[in-house]
């Protein structure tokens, strides 16, 4: 069993630098966002008011909080993120995703499902698909921020 714990890791590992290198490019030039920009974006779409605390960005994107701090600040110039201070605490501040933010989020989406459908349509059956998906889901059970 250990060898072929080591050999699905492994595979694993291969399978996200491809789905990476098929997905990063397609986003950032239909886009301009890089992958990591499009799931911080897709967190904030996903959350109540559409705002979450840094900590838990970070935390949701297996992060640290000054990554998430410099991933939001080229989001603010172009206007897709916003800050937010909480009323009841000052020392709390939340990114909260723009009307700007929830379009390009929007647009990115559907390109990721359809570049998603792409690649898997012509390998595998749909119940095949949902078998991988629940399998991978596995992985992330129990974790902040699944897409699913």
């Amino acid at each position: 069993m250990t060898h072929d714990s080591f050999a699905a890791v492994l595979h694993l590992f291969k399978a996200h630098a491809v789905l990476e290198e098929r997905i990063a490019g397609e986003l950032a030039s239909i886009h301009g966002l890089a992958l990591k920009d499009a799931l911080l974006l897709m967190q904030l779409a996903r959350a109540p008011l559409a705002r979450l605390s840094r900590v838990e960005l970070a935390r949701r994107l297996n992060a640290s909080p000054s990554t998430i701090t410099r991933t939001c600040m080229p989001l603010e110039k172009l206007g897709l993120v916003g800050r937010e201070d909480d009323q009841r605490d000052a020392r709390l501040s939340y990114v909260v995703l723009t009307p700007a933010g929830a379009t390009r989020v929007a647009e990115a989406e559907a390109t990721l499902r359809q570049k998603a459908s792409d690649l898997f349509s012509d390998r595998w059956s749909a119940t095949e698909i949902g078998t991988l998906a629940d399998l991978l889901g596995r992985l992330t059970v129990g974790q902040p921020g699944r897409l699913s």
